[in-house]
């Protein structure tokens, strides 16, 4: 079992010492430099690097071929093993959804939520709904009916200024509406 993880490693998978020693050697000597080069591929995304740097030691303790002739890792090996992880890496990422660390959840509410946006048109419908007559047509006419303010001044047999400005007046009246009404603008 081995105590670092708590798994059981068959013994044919289980590191010798001189292997644990190699691939220390191989951190010490490669890993910064590795980890670097990997932060300019993940932008400065330092866990994701840092995950690639240890596959990709795993992987070449894995390898023979990663070792030159006279037993030394051969950091061309590992750079290019350490790249084609980080791209699978990267693809993989930009596959899924972007991932909200959940200390600020709340800061990241989805503006495409069903039900808050439910919610939101049916307060929105009942701050209209409250509009006096006058004011409450203007807006349904232009905003809702989506009428030139002619067509709309025709469809409420009222001057073309009148509609103009009961808009304006209704436009406040419902922004005063929906601020009592606790939104935020």
């Amino acid at each position: 079992m081995d105590p670092a993880t708590g798994y059981t490693v068959p013994e044919e998978l289980s590191p010798t010492p001189t292997d644990e020693q190699a691939l220390r050697l191989a951190y010490q000597q490669h890993g910064p430099v590795l980890l670097n080069y990997l932060l300019r591929l993940t932008k400065g995304n330092r866990g994701m690097a840092e995950d690639i740097v240890q596959e990709t030691l795993v992987r070449a303790w894995s390898h023979p071929e990663a070792r030159t002739n006279d037993g030394q890792w051969s950091r061309a090996w590992l750079f290019t093993v350490a790249r084609r992880i980080a791209i699978d890496h990267i693809r993989a990422a930009q596959r899924r959804p972007v991932e909200m660390p959940d200390e600020r959840i709340d800061d990241h509410q989805s503006l495409d939520d069903d039900i808050e946006r439910l919610l939101n048109a049916q307060e929105v419908r009942e701050a209209v709904a409250r509009l006096p007559e006058r004011l409450r047509s203007a807006l349904i006419e232009i905003y809702f009916q989506e009428h030139s303010a002619a067509e709309a001044a025709e469809n409420l047999s009222v001057p073309i200024g009148t509609v103009k400005s009961r808009t304006f007046y209704a436009l406040r009246a419902l922004h005063k509406a929906l601020i009592e009404r606790g939104f935020t603008f």
